[in-house]
């Protein structure tokens, strides 16, 4: 039978969950057929829509586990990271909305509070749930409400710092409380550090699969009545681990632990479950799984198991379905290694990301100039401080959205000290699919505060070459280089330059200086001929560095009649807002419009769907632009200071 027949009906045994007490009431039989039938599903419906497949598939088992054990809602079932939550959706009745899955309308691509009571928080950035857990226990104690609470916590998300601090906390208070780790030595990509080395130590033992009979063993024959029960299982595992791995890493932090359990055995991880339940004390499940699990291309891909296809991908092969584009992660990637050739003094740092950040390519080339440090983005900041004091040029690779968990350590680690390293933000902007946890949206307006720091915006694929030289050149501070996903459009040349300010087009007429930022560019193009089309002259500019504001940029405000910025980060402390300042400390009055995103919480869809309810689209500013040049033939000019918005991204 083939993947699209079996999915017809979710399945024979998967058309009958609509919630799990479903799960509950079959037999182990049923359960292997269902695991099967599951993954069926996943791969159907995530192949015609991209997401996270990878994750999901490794976790099957684990997830029916523990709907068998614990009763969500009541009991709080967490998942750090949340994209491992798929088989979570569709047991607690979610099927359908798979066939939307990170589209408009669609289901989220992670735990998301407005789709399910079963969900508590999105938690797409990893570390976290531990510390959400902790604080969960304390207040059911505290209430003296029985309810259990779950952390799923892969072994990636133990190289955060966050997970550490929990744990000290969670063994301190000693309240009811499961950790289960999905150990399958991936974040991403393979898991780095000691702890990864600690853990794959229990994997690759000769004598693992026989310990794990053992283990399945000892839990299949054993009543579960709490801590007496406990004690024995605990003597059971105590003696494995010490042949296994001597240092009693997570009990010398004062949690009980269970483990390892073979994560794909669901009566074995049911069975340490069930023991963890009833301990009445923090526990520890570790449960070792295979990222991919039973689907042969994710198997077989070793750089992430299919981690998370960007689109639709073929069933047979799992190879992306969509021609290959060049993508600005691959600019980047390239123009790195160049730099790399010619100067070996520059060094990456990545956060278990190096894939998808495109410090993956310079890593093959230069091994040993590259540093992995896991999920760790502030360590991975003050690391890069340190290898800058030693002089080294650092150059970290990062998400956009996730530079916002090392804030302090740019602005105090690195800027204080006026250190040279560049941090490269990828899927700068509206991202889309993902939701509004992974929008990088933050960092022109969170890190503009930064004394000394610059931040560019390159519009192409010739202006990130450009300015990724241009701040790697840079050493008297930290420079930002941020880019959105997705394809590269077209370069755009500058007819002329000022300073710093890429002039893109000009018209014997001033009436409105256009300031694009970053990948605006071609809108701003757009804008210019619509306004154009109604008498009016614009001049569009591209500042390329957008922080600090040049002052060339000022000065070409003063000559026009408008001055309107369009940028795809938040409004508030953004491009806009430092413009208008400067306008205002060089007494320039000429009046000012700033678009942008505003400072909310955005669904997921597509870049374009959103933008286009932002009202950040080409045919929306230039209304906007056309009206407010207008209403200044019949009006007097307005002070700065009065900027009133008239389009639908500033209200």
């Amino acid at each position: 039978m083939s993947v699209d027949e079996d999915t017809a009906n979710h399945g024979r045994l998967l058309g009958t969950v609509r919630g799990p007490q479903d799960v509950k009431r079959m037999t182990t039989e049923q359960l292997g057929i269902l695991a099967a039938e599951i993954r069926d599903f996943l791969i159907a419906k995530v192949s015609r829509t991209g997401g996270h497949v990878g994750p999901n598939l490794g976790v099957v088992e684990l997830t029916l586990a523990m709907h068998r054990v614990f009763d969500s809602p009541r009991d709080r079932l967490l998942f750090d990271t949340g994209h491992q939550a798929y088989v979570h959706k569709i047991l607690t009745g979610r099927q359908d909305g798979f066939d939307r899955l990170r589209q408009r309308g669609g289901l989220s691509g992670y735990p998301s509070q407005a789709e399910s009571e079963h969900d508590l928080v999105e938690n797409s950035h990893a570390s976290t749930a531990l510390s959400y857990a902790d604080g969960l226990a304390k207040a059911y104690a505290l209430r003296g409400e029985a309810r259990s609470v779950v952390a799923v916590v892969g072994d990636g998300a133990l190289t955060g710092g966050m997970c550490w601090e929990a744990l000290n906390n969670i063994a301190t208070s000693g309240n009811p409380l499961v950790i289960v780790v999905n150990d399958n030595g991936r974040s991403y990509a393979p898991t780095i550090g000691g702890l990864a080395d600690h853990l794959s130590s229990l994997r690759l033992n000769p004598g693992y699969e026989k310990i794990l009979d053992t283990v399945k063993d000892a839990l299949g024959n054993t009543p579960f009545v709490g801590k007496p029960m406990y004690e024995v299982l605990h003597a059971v595992k105590k003696g494995i681990k010490d042949a296994v791995a001597p240092q009693a890493m997570f009990e010398d932090l004062g949690i009980k632990y269970v483990g390892p359990v073979d994560g794909h055995d669901l009566e074995a991880v049911e069975s340490a479950l069930r023991a963890a339940k009833n301990f009445g004390a923090p526990v520890i499940v570790h449960a070792v799984t295979r990222k991919g699990y039973g689907y042969r291309p994710a198997e077989e891909d070793e750089a992430d198991r299919l981690h998370g296809p960007g689109g639709a991908f073929d069933v047979e092969t799992g190879k992306l379905v969509a021609a290959p584009s060049v993508k600005w992660t691959h600019v980047f990637a390239d123009e790195l290694i160049a730099i790399a050739d010619a100067r070996p003094d520059v060094v990456a740092i990545t956060a278990a990301m190096a894939e998808p950040t495109g410090i993956a390519k310079l890593a093959r080339k230069y091994p040993e100039r590259v540093y992995d440090v896991g999920i760790a983005e502030q360590h991975a900041v003050t690391s890069a401080a340190g290898l800058a004091l030693g002089g080294l040029h650092p150059v970290v690779g990062v998400y956009a959205t996730f530079l916002n968990r090392a804030f302090d350590q740019v602005l105090l680690d690195v800027a204080m000290h006026k250190l040279p390293v560049t941090f490269v933000l990828d899927r700068a902007g509206i991202t889309g699919p993902d939701g509004p946890s992974h929008y990088g949206i933050w960092d022109m307006a969170a890190f503009g505060v930064v004394p000394g720091l610059r931040i560019a915006a390159p519009r192409d694929a010739a202006t990130l070459r450009e300015e990724l030289r241009e701040a790697v050149a840079v050493d008297d501070g930290p420079t930002i280089v941020r880019f959105p996903t997705g394809t590269v459009a077209a370069d755009l040349p500058a007819v002329r330059r000022v300073g710093p300010v890429d002039v893109l087009a000009e018209s014997a007429r001033t009436d409105v200086l256009l300031v694009a930022v970053g990948s605006f560019g071609h809108l701003g193009m757009e804008v210019a001929a619509r306004v154009a089309e109604q008498g009016y002259g614009v001049t569009v500019v591209d500042p390329r560095w957008v922080r600090p504001v040049p002052a060339e940029l000022v000065r070409l405000a003063a000559g026009h009649r408008l001055v309107v910025s369009v940028e795809d980060g938040v409004r508030v402390g953004g491009v806009g807002d430092a413009l208008a300042q400067a306008m205002r400390d060089a007494d320039v009055r000429v009046p000012m419009r700033d678009l942008g995103v505003p400072a909310e919480w955005h669904p997921h869809g597509t870049r374009a769907q959103i933008l286009a309810d932002l009202g950040l689209t080409a045919q929306d500013v230039a209304r906007d632009v056309t009206g407010w040049i207008s209403g200044l033939d019949a009006e007097p000019v307005e002070p700065i200071g009065l900027r009133a918005g008239g389009s639908a991204a500033q209200n």
